[in-house]
Protein backbone atom coordinates (compact mmCIF):
# COMPACT_ATOMS: atom_id res chain seq x y z
CA UNK A 1 0.00 0.00 0.00
CA UNK A 2 0.98 3.60 -0.91
CA UNK A 3 0.01 6.73 1.10
CA UNK A 4 -1.48 10.23 -0.08
CA UNK A 5 -1.78 13.34 1.70
CA UNK A 6 -4.35 15.73 1.61
CA UNK A 7 -3.56 19.54 3.02
CA UNK A 8 -5.52 21.70 2.66
CA UNK A 9 -4.20 25.92 3.48
CA UNK A 10 -7.56 25.72 6.54
CA UNK A 11 -8.88 28.40 8.89
CA UNK A 12 -11.60 27.32 10.84
CA UNK A 13 -11.60 30.91 13.05
CA UNK A 14 -9.50 34.08 11.85
CA UNK A 15 -7.12 33.77 15.14
CA UNK A 16 -4.56 31.93 13.29
CA UNK A 17 -2.78 34.08 10.82
CA UNK A 18 -2.60 32.91 6.87
CA UNK A 19 1.16 33.60 7.10
CA UNK A 20 0.98 30.73 10.13
CA UNK A 21 -1.23 28.67 8.20
CA UNK A 22 0.52 28.37 4.72
CA UNK A 23 3.61 28.07 6.70
CA UNK A 24 2.72 25.42 8.56
CA UNK A 25 1.23 23.81 5.43
CA UNK A 26 4.26 23.68 3.34
CA UNK A 27 6.08 22.09 6.30
CA UNK A 28 3.70 18.97 6.13
CA UNK A 29 3.80 18.37 2.71
CA UNK A 30 7.95 18.29 3.21
CA UNK A 31 7.10 15.99 5.97
CA UNK A 32 5.55 14.09 4.01
CA UNK A 33 7.87 14.05 1.20
CA UNK A 34 10.66 12.89 3.85
CA UNK A 35 8.46 10.46 5.37
CA UNK A 36 7.51 7.93 2.36
CA UNK A 37 4.28 9.48 1.25
CA UNK A 38 3.60 8.75 -2.69
CA UNK A 39 1.81 12.15 -3.37
CA UNK A 40 0.69 15.47 -1.75
CA UNK A 41 -3.03 16.81 -3.22
CA UNK A 42 -4.11 20.40 -3.27
CA UNK A 43 -7.88 20.65 -3.29
CA UNK A 44 -9.59 23.51 -5.13
CA UNK A 45 -12.43 25.45 -3.44
CA UNK A 46 -13.20 29.17 -3.41
CA UNK A 47 -13.95 32.40 -0.74
CA UNK A 48 -14.06 29.43 2.16
CA UNK A 49 -11.36 29.97 4.54
CA UNK A 50 -11.66 26.39 5.85
CA UNK A 51 -10.20 25.05 2.19
CA UNK A 52 -8.17 27.99 0.68
CA UNK A 53 -6.92 27.23 -2.68
CA UNK A 54 -8.61 29.16 -5.50
CA UNK A 55 -5.97 27.62 -7.67
CA UNK A 56 -3.77 24.22 -6.53
CA UNK A 57 -1.51 24.68 -9.08
CA UNK A 58 0.39 27.29 -7.76
CA UNK A 59 0.34 25.58 -4.68
CA UNK A 60 1.68 22.53 -6.07
CA UNK A 61 3.84 24.52 -7.86
CA UNK A 62 5.11 26.29 -4.69
CA UNK A 63 5.76 22.68 -2.85
CA UNK A 64 7.47 21.39 -5.51
CA UNK A 65 10.30 24.11 -4.94
CA UNK A 66 10.73 23.15 -1.31
CA UNK A 67 10.41 18.72 -1.71
CA UNK A 68 12.61 16.39 -3.35
CA UNK A 69 10.59 13.69 -4.75
CA UNK A 70 6.61 13.33 -3.62
CA UNK A 71 4.86 13.47 -6.46
CA UNK A 72 1.94 16.26 -6.77
CA UNK A 73 -1.21 16.68 -7.40
CA UNK A 74 -5.33 18.21 -7.72
CA UNK A 75 -7.30 16.50 -5.99
CA UNK A 76 -9.54 18.11 -7.34
CA UNK A 77 -9.60 20.67 -10.54
CA UNK A 78 -13.35 21.71 -10.79
CA UNK A 79 -14.45 20.84 -14.28
CA UNK A 80 -17.10 23.29 -14.88
CA UNK A 81 -14.89 26.29 -13.15
CA UNK A 82 -12.56 25.83 -16.21
CA UNK A 83 -12.14 26.37 -19.86
CA UNK A 84 -10.16 23.32 -21.42
CA UNK A 85 -7.38 25.25 -23.21
CA UNK A 86 -7.04 27.06 -19.82
CA UNK A 87 -6.82 24.07 -17.55
CA UNK A 88 -4.94 22.00 -20.34
CA UNK A 89 -2.33 25.23 -20.34
CA UNK A 90 -2.21 25.43 -16.45
CA UNK A 91 -1.68 21.89 -15.85
CA UNK A 92 0.78 21.32 -18.43
CA UNK A 93 3.27 24.22 -16.94
CA UNK A 94 2.95 22.53 -13.56
CA UNK A 95 4.10 19.30 -14.66
CA UNK A 96 6.76 20.87 -16.49
CA UNK A 97 8.08 23.30 -13.30
CA UNK A 98 7.47 20.35 -10.86
CA UNK A 99 9.89 18.40 -13.15
CA UNK A 100 7.11 15.69 -14.29
CA UNK A 101 6.02 15.30 -10.95
CA UNK A 102 2.22 15.98 -11.37
CA UNK A 103 -0.66 14.25 -10.61
CA UNK A 104 -3.87 15.45 -12.34
CA UNK A 105 -6.89 14.93 -10.59
CA UNK A 106 -10.27 16.05 -12.10
CA UNK A 107 -14.07 16.02 -9.97
CA UNK A 108 -17.22 17.40 -10.52
CA UNK A 109 -16.80 19.78 -7.14
CA UNK A 110 -18.32 19.85 -3.84
CA UNK A 111 -20.74 22.70 -2.89
CA UNK A 112 -23.32 23.83 -4.38
CA UNK A 113 -22.67 27.45 -2.81
CA UNK A 114 -19.61 27.35 -4.91
CA UNK A 115 -21.53 26.67 -7.78
CA UNK A 116 -24.09 29.63 -7.13
CA UNK A 117 -20.51 31.93 -7.75
CA UNK A 118 -18.14 30.15 -9.87
CA UNK A 119 -20.69 28.60 -12.13
CA UNK A 120 -24.28 30.60 -11.41
CA UNK A 121 -27.30 28.19 -12.94
CA UNK A 122 -25.81 24.52 -12.78
CA UNK A 123 -26.60 22.25 -10.24
CA UNK A 124 -24.20 20.18 -8.63
CA UNK A 125 -25.65 17.06 -9.04
CA UNK A 126 -25.12 18.16 -13.25
CA UNK A 127 -21.64 19.02 -12.67
CA UNK A 128 -20.02 15.40 -13.70
CA UNK A 129 -21.52 15.65 -17.13
CA UNK A 130 -19.05 18.87 -17.25
CA UNK A 131 -16.11 16.77 -15.85
CA UNK A 132 -17.08 13.94 -18.69
CA UNK A 133 -16.61 16.39 -21.36
CA UNK A 134 -13.65 18.48 -19.95
CA UNK A 135 -11.43 15.23 -19.44
CA UNK A 136 -11.22 14.22 -23.16
CA UNK A 137 -10.75 17.61 -24.51
CA UNK A 138 -7.62 18.33 -22.61
CA UNK A 139 -6.13 14.93 -23.41
CA UNK A 140 -6.87 16.10 -27.27
CA UNK A 141 -4.83 19.49 -26.06
CA UNK A 142 -1.93 17.44 -24.72
CA UNK A 143 -1.86 15.62 -28.02
CA UNK A 144 -1.52 18.61 -30.21
CA UNK A 145 -4.20 20.51 -32.34
CA UNK A 146 -7.61 20.09 -31.58
CA UNK A 147 -10.84 21.26 -32.27
CA UNK A 148 -13.99 21.13 -30.01
CA UNK A 149 -17.86 21.92 -30.60
CA UNK A 150 -19.36 20.00 -27.46
CA UNK A 151 -22.50 20.11 -25.52
CA UNK A 152 -20.30 23.03 -22.52
CA UNK A 153 -18.21 24.37 -24.99
CA UNK A 154 -16.76 24.99 -28.37
CA UNK A 155 -13.64 26.70 -29.76
CA UNK A 156 -11.53 26.33 -33.32
CA UNK A 157 -8.51 24.78 -33.35
CA UNK A 158 -6.22 24.79 -30.72
CA UNK A 159 -3.50 23.33 -28.61
CA UNK A 160 -1.63 22.90 -24.97
CA UNK A 161 1.03 24.98 -24.43
CA UNK A 162 3.29 23.92 -23.16
CA UNK A 163 2.72 20.01 -23.28
CA UNK A 164 3.33 18.00 -20.39
CA UNK A 165 6.54 17.35 -19.71
CA UNK A 166 5.60 13.69 -18.50
CA UNK A 167 4.87 11.39 -21.64
CA UNK A 168 1.91 10.64 -22.85
CA UNK A 169 0.43 12.57 -20.89
CA UNK A 170 0.61 13.26 -16.03
CA UNK A 171 -1.21 10.19 -14.22
CA UNK A 172 -4.53 10.88 -14.41
CA UNK A 173 -7.39 10.92 -11.43
CA UNK A 174 -11.12 11.13 -10.95
CA UNK A 175 -12.92 11.47 -8.09
CA UNK A 176 -15.88 9.03 -7.93
CA UNK A 177 -18.66 8.35 -5.81
CA UNK A 178 -21.41 7.51 -8.69
CA UNK A 179 -21.60 3.84 -10.71
CA UNK A 180 -21.39 6.05 -13.75
CA UNK A 181 -17.92 7.54 -12.48
CA UNK A 182 -16.85 4.69 -11.64
CA UNK A 183 -17.49 3.49 -15.44
CA UNK A 184 -16.27 6.16 -16.45
CA UNK A 185 -12.85 5.79 -15.22
CA UNK A 186 -12.58 2.27 -15.89
CA UNK A 187 -13.46 2.87 -19.78
CA UNK A 188 -10.90 5.47 -20.41
CA UNK A 189 -7.86 4.33 -18.01
CA UNK A 190 -7.99 6.53 -15.17
CA UNK A 191 -7.24 6.10 -11.91
CA UNK A 192 -9.57 6.23 -9.37
CA UNK A 193 -10.19 8.80 -6.06
CA UNK A 194 -12.84 7.86 -3.37
CA UNK A 195 -14.11 9.62 -0.03
CA UNK A 196 -16.71 7.89 1.86
CA UNK A 197 -17.06 10.88 4.31
CA UNK A 198 -17.53 9.81 8.10
CA UNK A 199 -19.32 6.57 7.21
CA UNK A 200 -18.90 3.24 7.80
CA UNK A 201 -16.86 0.45 6.63
CA UNK A 202 -19.89 -0.83 4.83
CA UNK A 203 -19.10 2.69 2.52
CA UNK A 204 -16.15 1.93 1.66
CA UNK A 205 -16.96 -1.70 0.31
CA UNK A 206 -19.80 0.15 -1.54
CA UNK A 207 -17.84 2.14 -3.62
CA UNK A 208 -15.40 -1.13 -3.93
CA UNK A 209 -18.29 -3.05 -5.66
CA UNK A 210 -19.05 -0.10 -7.81
CA UNK A 211 -15.35 -0.51 -9.10
CA UNK A 212 -15.67 -4.05 -9.41
CA UNK A 213 -18.80 -3.79 -11.03
CA UNK A 214 -17.29 -1.51 -13.94
CA UNK A 215 -14.40 -3.92 -14.06
CA UNK A 216 -17.03 -6.49 -14.84
CA UNK A 217 -18.69 -4.46 -17.40
CA UNK A 218 -15.58 -3.62 -19.27
CA UNK A 219 -13.16 -7.01 -19.58
CA UNK A 220 -10.76 -5.27 -21.59
CA UNK A 221 -9.66 -2.76 -19.64
CA UNK A 222 -7.39 -2.74 -16.78
CA UNK A 223 -7.68 -2.49 -13.22
CA UNK A 224 -6.97 1.42 -12.13
CA UNK A 225 -5.37 2.53 -9.44
CA UNK A 226 -8.06 2.42 -6.15
CA UNK A 227 -7.46 5.20 -3.80
CA UNK A 228 -9.47 5.85 -0.57
CA UNK A 229 -9.52 8.99 1.73
CA UNK A 230 -10.10 9.11 5.30
CA UNK A 231 -9.86 12.18 7.66
CA UNK A 232 -6.54 11.25 9.50
CA UNK A 233 -5.00 11.72 13.04
CA UNK A 234 -2.37 9.50 15.16
CA UNK A 235 -1.62 10.22 18.64
CA UNK A 236 0.24 8.63 21.24
CA UNK A 237 -2.24 7.38 24.04
CA UNK A 238 -5.42 5.68 23.91
CA UNK A 239 -7.13 8.34 26.13
CA UNK A 240 -5.96 11.19 24.11
CA UNK A 241 -9.19 9.54 21.16
CA UNK A 242 -11.36 12.83 22.00
CA UNK A 243 -9.10 15.35 20.90
CA UNK A 244 -9.59 14.57 17.10
CA UNK A 245 -13.43 13.55 17.54
CA UNK A 246 -13.67 17.04 18.77
CA UNK A 247 -11.40 18.96 16.13
CA UNK A 248 -13.63 16.82 13.24
CA UNK A 249 -16.59 17.74 14.77
CA UNK A 250 -16.31 21.55 14.51
CA UNK A 251 -14.79 21.56 11.39
CA UNK A 252 -17.75 18.72 10.06
CA UNK A 253 -20.50 21.69 11.60
CA UNK A 254 -18.74 24.08 9.45
CA UNK A 255 -18.73 21.24 6.61
CA UNK A 256 -22.54 19.99 7.29
CA UNK A 257 -23.71 23.92 6.59
CA UNK A 258 -21.55 23.95 3.11
CA UNK A 259 -23.48 20.52 1.74
CA UNK A 260 -26.82 21.46 3.03
CA UNK A 261 -26.11 24.84 1.46
CA UNK A 262 -27.51 26.98 4.38
CA UNK A 263 -26.02 30.38 3.30
CA UNK A 264 -24.99 31.10 6.66
CA UNK A 265 -21.20 32.11 5.80
CA UNK A 266 -19.59 35.38 6.76
CA UNK A 267 -15.97 36.66 5.65
CA UNK A 268 -15.89 33.06 3.89
CA UNK A 269 -16.35 31.36 7.71
CA UNK A 270 -19.32 29.02 7.32
CA UNK A 271 -20.85 29.15 10.93
CA UNK A 272 -20.88 25.64 12.70
CA UNK A 273 -24.24 23.42 12.61
CA UNK A 274 -25.20 21.89 15.99
CA UNK A 275 -24.64 18.60 14.77
CA UNK A 276 -27.10 17.47 17.29
CA UNK A 277 -30.29 19.14 15.41
CA UNK A 278 -29.79 17.82 12.00
CA UNK A 279 -31.22 14.66 10.38
CA UNK A 280 -28.09 12.54 9.41
CA UNK A 281 -26.68 13.63 13.61
CA UNK A 282 -25.93 9.97 13.97
CA UNK A 283 -23.02 10.25 11.45
CA UNK A 284 -21.11 12.46 13.49
CA UNK A 285 -21.75 10.78 16.86
CA UNK A 286 -18.08 10.63 18.73
CA UNK A 287 -17.60 6.56 19.47
CA UNK A 288 -19.03 6.35 15.62
CA UNK A 289 -16.29 8.79 14.65
CA UNK A 290 -13.97 7.83 16.66
CA UNK A 291 -14.13 4.06 14.54
CA UNK A 292 -14.69 5.01 11.37
CA UNK A 293 -12.23 7.48 10.76
CA UNK A 294 -8.42 6.71 10.59
CA UNK A 295 -8.02 7.60 14.11
CA UNK A 296 -5.91 6.03 16.46
CA UNK A 297 -2.91 5.03 18.28
CA UNK A 298 -0.50 3.91 15.70
CA UNK A 299 -1.06 0.01 16.29
CA UNK A 300 -4.96 0.96 16.24
CA UNK A 301 -4.29 2.83 12.65
CA UNK A 302 -2.18 -0.06 11.63
CA UNK A 303 -5.12 -2.60 12.25
CA UNK A 304 -7.57 -0.32 10.32
CA UNK A 305 -5.87 0.26 7.89
CA UNK A 306 -5.22 -3.15 7.20
CA UNK A 307 -8.55 -3.22 6.32
CA UNK A 308 -8.84 -1.17 3.60
CA UNK A 309 -5.70 -3.25 2.06
CA UNK A 310 -7.77 -6.29 2.32
CA UNK A 311 -10.45 -4.61 0.55
CA UNK A 312 -8.49 -3.69 -2.04
CA UNK A 313 -7.34 0.24 -1.40
CA UNK A 314 -4.02 0.11 -3.80
CA UNK A 315 -3.03 3.74 -1.69
CA UNK A 316 -4.55 5.09 1.67
CA UNK A 317 -4.68 8.85 1.29
CA UNK A 318 -4.72 10.48 4.96
CA UNK A 319 -6.81 13.43 4.86
CA UNK A 320 -4.40 16.13 7.37
CA UNK A 321 -6.92 19.05 7.32
CA UNK A 322 -9.70 18.77 9.77
CA UNK A 323 -9.62 21.48 12.47
CA UNK A 324 -6.74 19.64 14.34
CA UNK A 325 -4.26 22.03 16.31
CA UNK A 326 -1.15 22.76 14.34
CA UNK A 327 0.86 20.93 16.71
CA UNK A 328 -0.86 18.41 16.83
CA UNK A 329 -1.35 17.90 13.32
CA UNK A 330 2.64 17.89 12.88
CA UNK A 331 2.70 15.31 16.04
CA UNK A 332 0.33 12.92 13.95
CA UNK A 333 2.05 13.35 10.87
CA UNK A 334 5.40 12.53 12.76
CA UNK A 335 3.54 9.20 14.15
CA UNK A 336 2.52 7.86 10.79
CA UNK A 337 5.63 8.76 9.40
CA UNK A 338 7.74 6.93 11.70
CA UNK A 339 5.65 4.06 13.16
CA UNK A 340 2.57 3.37 10.47
CA UNK A 341 4.10 3.43 7.05
CA UNK A 342 7.31 0.93 8.06
CA UNK A 343 4.38 -1.84 8.90
CA UNK A 344 3.56 -1.44 5.07
CA UNK A 345 6.73 -1.39 3.49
Amino acid sequence: MKFQLAINLERITDDISMEEVARHTLEMVQMADDGGFHIAWSAEHHALEMTIAPDPFQLLTWWSAHTNKIRLGTAVAVAAYWHPIKLAGEAAMTDLLTGGRLEFGIGSGAYQREFDRMHHGLKQSDAWMYMQEMLPAVLALWQGDYEHNGKYWQFPTATSVPKPLQKPHPPIWVAARAPITYEFAVKNGFNIMSWPLTRPMSEAELYKSRLDEALANNPDKPRPIFSMMRHTAVYDRKEDWEVPVKAAQRQLGQFENLFKNQGDVKNGFPKQLDLNEIANRDEYDPKMLHQNMMFGTPDEVIGKLKLYQDLGVDQFTYYASLGLGLKEQKRSLELFCKEVIPAFS
